[in-house]
């Protein structure tokens, strides 16, 4: 279920604001930092499926009202920053609606079970080879 279309992108909300962190004056006097919020519920370019597994997969993101969002502020510029925040959102949809194929799980094989016991005697050699000598009386 991948979507490569981001017309979805008209349905997000963005605004800007004051970075932290390097930029001398720019950071005091421009707006660079980019906020982007989508309402995955009310997206009509999903699926219910799909919104559902956004919402499954993305749920530390989305907050109470159902938004996820995205901020962007490394960048000195507003528009690279917006560039990147939109890849980013691109990106965590992108993943969420990857369906991971399920693991079979298997038997280790006669040779690797050999190895592992003949690892854990030499192991075991070497740390009898620590200990203090037993002294007899």
């Amino acid at each position: 279920m991948e979507k490569e279309n981001t017309d979805y992108f008209c349905e997000v909300g963005e605004s800007a604001g004051f970075s932290s962190g390097p930029g001398g004056q720019n950071v005091n006097k421009r707006a660079t930092r980019i906020e982007l919020r989508w309402k995955v519920m009310q997206s009509a370019f999903f699926s219910d499926e799909e919104k559902a597994r956004i919402l499954e997969v993305l749920a530390n993101r989305i907050n109470k009202a159902g938004e996820l969002i995205v901020t962007a502020q490394k960048e000195r510029s507003q528009s690279r920053n917006r560039e990147i925040a939109y890849e980013r959102l691109n990106e965590l949809i992108q993943e969420a609606l990857v369906i991971q194929e399920e693991r079979i799980p298997t038997k280790p094989t006669a040779g690797s079970q050999e190895r592992r016991i003949e690892e854990k005697k030499a192991q075991s050699f070497i740390k009898n080879k620590r200990r203090k000598p037993e002294i007899e009386e």
